[in-house]
């Protein structure tokens, strides 16, 4: 689990999931995954490890990563279970071939499964983490 830092950007090895540096401050960023919310270098460095724990499929039963996971929700504003949504429609996004996630579109109706985010499937996961 790795995440990639420049002065502009944050990239994940374990996630598509990204954080960008927005205009001139230093300090305004915009997470991929949360791209309403104005967020410090500290806050976006949060939210990328948010996502990384949220994407590990070995953390689903590790209870310091849950607090780990509360820790960095907490850091960025919102509840864990809003990342995990957060995460879950773009994850949807990408396995509905909207590869840029331009929008966030409501389930789909009828009879498909979802895959579940801690745990998932292996067929879901290559959708998501490529």
């Amino acid at each position: 689990m790795t995440i990639h830092l420049t002065p502009d950007d944050m990239r994940s090895t374990r996630s598509p999931e990204y954080a960008e540096r927005v205009g001139a401050d230093p300090e305004v960023w915009l997470l991929s995954w949360l791209p309403d919310r104005k967020l410090t270098r500290e806050q976006a460095f949060a939210g990328m490890q948010l996502d990384e724990l949220l994407s590990d499929v070995t953390a689903t039963h590790d209870r310091m990563a849950h607090a780990q996971i509360s820790a960095y929700a907490d850091t960025i504003g919102i509840v864990w279970e809003q990342a995990i949504i957060r995460l879950y429609k773009r994850m949807l996004e990408r396995f509905d071939g909207d590869p840029d996630g331009a929008a966030l579109r409501p389930a789909p109706s009828g009879p498909r499964t979802a895959p579940q985010l801690f745990g998932h499937g292996d067929a879901a996961r290559r959708i998501y983490f490529g």
